[in-house]
């Protein structure tokens, strides 16, 4: 047998990480590990339904304080990476947490454990059969993911994991209206996920690798006119994510489908990620191309903010009215992102929470509504207040938070999106914040007028006492007003004791501006490796 010519000494780079991971560092892997994990028992487990809610309950409170273990850690020692596999990155694909994903991961696992509570009081039998509470924490494992991943293109596969868990939410029950609306919602965010895909492909042409940290590191080395198409590839399919104008019709044609607890959860958790996104890329992976794009920023945030509350105004169906307000955050998302500066940024990730929490309660809020009145659409309501004078004063809250009244936990993040556009002299954009605000004030007043401060249905019975108001049944009191109340009161608490939001987000701004940590914390086994 001949002799291999490989010398026996060869000197290799380091590729492997060669001692144990720390006990403490398989944190990170907890917030999507744990939901993946019960998603799998619980579909195994599908002809046992007694079973379903309280095995989703456990797993979800565990996620929730696995995340509270992360942004702690975070809070305490800064960001830090786990790569799989013990794979050295750029090798392997990466989980790096820092304040701003450590802190959305967080929030969107409190809300999925308040909205598993609240499915109890709608959910049939045969959506427990389907597996309802497995794609809920599928859908949570993406989420999840999706913020701490520290891969490009295992951000694409999270979002996939997003899409097939959402597009089972959205079509359980076969619902006519529900299939029309998995269509509008299915093709759009297929049509976005190629765009990523695409510029996924040319960014590794460029940089030859998808770990971000290490793109952060090579993209300002290539040349500016590919970066730029690239990067504007990037804001497309995040900005159609995200339901941006001008391509944001699929949200509210799709968001008033399924269940209520279902409208809920993609409220409050799906374009955030899409947000996220647009943040990670323009200012960490290729921050170069913000200066480049942000007139299209400036442009998008703009139309946005201005005609999502036109369009909640013109509604006569109230979830359909709440898709345009969702939209609306988007748009103060976006300012934030188009200032670019930590007030900015500061201000985006405050509102984000904002929206996450304040969204999601308002569709719960209007599922009860629908429950006692029968229907969504306002024309055919009334008399509510009369009916259930708490979940009056629930709703009309939340619509002061989400419009940014003080003193209500909306009114801070958007001051403080205020104070970063006067700070760069972007008095245009700062007018429609405000303007935002005021539209958004009438959508919501308007359709609280109609749901609960009028006493009839529309037309000539409009002052007469809307007969058809049924009483919540002692189910939807239980496991409907009561989570949905405990969200509401946690929101205003957190409103007039606004210190750890904006500590939170001072934190995550920080962690977007200053990404020499993120970066550090990817690539310190690398270095000692190497030693």
């Amino acid at each position: 047998m001949a002799s291999s010519s490989m010398p026996k000494n060869l000197d290799l780079p380091p590729a492997m990480i060669e001692g144990a991971t720390s006990v403490a560092d398989w944190v990170i892997v907890w917030p999507v590990a744990l939901p993946m994990l019960g998603a799998a028992v619980l579909l195994m487990a599908r002809k046992r339904p007694e079973w379903q809610a309280p095995f989703a309950f456990v797993i979800l409170f565990a996620t929730v304080v696995a995340n509270l273990m992360l942004y702690l850690r975070v809070q305490d020692t800064g960001p830090f990476t786990m790569t799989m596999g013990n794979w050295l990155p750029p090798y392997g694909i990466s989980l790096t947490a820092d304040a701003l994903s450590a802190l959305f991961s967080l929030v969107s696992a409190f809300i999925l454990l308040i909205v598993v509570l609240f499915v109890q009081s709608e959910i049939e039998t045969r959506e427990n059969k389907y597996g309802y509470h497995s794609l809920l924490l599928l859908l949570l494992a993406g989420v999840s993911g999706g913020f701490l991943t520290g891969d490009l293109f295992n951000l694409y596969v999270w979002f996939e994991v997003m899409l097939i868990a959402s597009f089972g939410l959205l079509i359980i029950g076969g619902r006519k209206i529900q299939l029309d609306g998995a269509v509008k919602y299915g093709f759009l965010n297929f049509l976005a996920t190629t765009f990523f895909l695409i510029a996924i492909g040319f960014l590794y042409g460029l940089v030859g690798t998808l770990n971000m940290a290490d793109i952060a590191l090579k993209a300002p080395q290539v040349e500016s006119g590919a970066i730029y198409a690239v990067a504007a590839l990037f804001f497309l399919a995040f900005a159609m994510k995200a339901a941006a104008f001008p391509l944001n019709a699929w949200l509210p044609a799709s968001y008033h489908a399924p269940d209520p607890a279902v409208s809920a959860v993609f409220a409050g958790l799906l374009t955030k990620v899409g947000v996220y996104a647009l943040v990670r890329t323009h200012l960490l992976l290729i921050p170069q191309s913000h200066a480049y794009l942000q007139l299209a920023m400036e442009v998008v945030a703009g139309f946005t903010l201005i005609l999502a509350p036109l369009g909640a105004i013109a509604q006569t169906n109230a979830r359909r009215a709440l898709g345009f307000l969702v939209i609306g955050g988007i748009g103060a998302m976006l300012a934030g992102l188009a200032i670019g500066s930590p007030t900015g940024i500061f201000g985006l990730a405050a509102y984000a929470v904002n929206s996450m929490l304040v969204m999601t309660a308002l569709y719960l809020v209007v599922g009860l509504v629908e429950r006692m009145g029968g229907t969504s659409d306002i024309r055919k309501l009334g008399g509510l207040y009369r009916a259930n004078s708490w979940l009056s004063i629930m709703f009309i809250v939340l619509v002061f938070a989400v419009a940014g009244l003080p003193p209500f936990l909306g009114f801070w993040p958007k001051m403080i999106l205020v104070q970063a556009g006067i700070e760069v002299s972007n008095f245009w954009l700062v007018g429609l914040i405000l303007l935002n605000s005021i539209l958004t004030s009438i959508a919501g007043s308007r359709l609280w007028a109609h749901i609960f401060w009028r006493d009839g249905r529309e037309g000539v019975n409009s002052e007469q006492i809307n007969d058809r108001i049924r009483p919540l049944p002692s189910r939807a009191k239980i496991w409907g007003l009561l989570p949905a109340g405990a969200l509401v009161a946690f929101i205003v608490f957190a409103g007039l004791a606004p210190q750890p939001l904006f500590k939170a987000g001072a934190d995550a701004a920080f962690a977007v501006y200053e990404p020499a940590e993120y970066v550090g914390a990817v690539f310190d086994g690398v270095s000692e490796a190497k030693e």
